[in-house]
């Protein structure tokens, strides 16, 4: 059972249905211990980033998923989920972040079209990261934001895409692997990788 983070925002449901649909059976849950016991986290988001760090922060879901990513577990990041990941970000503000990732969250360039939405490319930098596995270079993948991440240690980034400048769209480290697009949302491909992660468990 793969543990869905519950911190009352975010694409939850889409998710999930994402995860059944490729035969893996996963809950939502609110409950820190929950996550701990799961032998897979995913951490979903849409929304704003100080909105839903105060949720985690409160709710002890930050220290929860903090801990399943140190105890080794598959742990998986998705959009908003990405940038909770890093040291801090600038949206209407600054603001810490759960400091799993060093580095910052920062604004697409006003020259821009703000939000970066709908399909764009994956430049693979880690093609041997099991998550890519049958996943070619250059595949779609779908989008929607306005921030992107800046890893202080370029080791993380998975995969890069350009909108302008190339930025980096999904890191890996160990056994976290986190995305700044929607696999659920990304039709076969997307779903490709949400396999991927699931088949990380039974390796686990």
């Amino acid at each position: 059972m793969i543990a869905i983070i519950n911190y009352g925002m975010g694409n939850l449901r889409s998710v999930q249905a994402g995860l059944e649909h490729i035969g893996q059976r996963a809950f939502v849950t609110d409950d820190p211990q929950e996550v701990m016991n799961a032998p897979a986290v995913v951490l979903p988001g849409v929304g704003a980033f100080r909105d839903a760090i105060e949720k985690l922060e409160q709710t002890g879901m930050g220290d929860a998923f903090r801990e399943a990513v140190q105890s080794g577990k598959p742990c998986l990041g998705v959009c908003l989920g990405l940038q909770l990941l890093f040291s801090e970000s600038e949206e209407g503000g600054v603001y810490h972040g759960l400091g799993i990732i060093p580095g910052k969250v920062v604004r697409f360039s006003d020259r821009l079209k703000v939000p970066h939405m709908g399909w764009n490319q994956l430049n693979i930098k880690n093609p041997d990261a099991p998550i890519f596995r049958d996943i070619p270079e250059g595949s779609y993948m779908y989008f929607v934001h306005s921030y992107y991440v800046q890893p202080e240690d370029s080791a993380v980034i998975a995969a890069t895409t350009d909108y302008g400048i190339e930025f980096t769209s999904m890191i890996a480290r160990d056994n976290l692997f986190a995305m700044q697009f929607h696999p659920e949302k990304s039709q076969e491909i997307g779903l490709c990788l949400l396999r991927n992660f699931g088949s990380l468990i039974t390796d686990h």
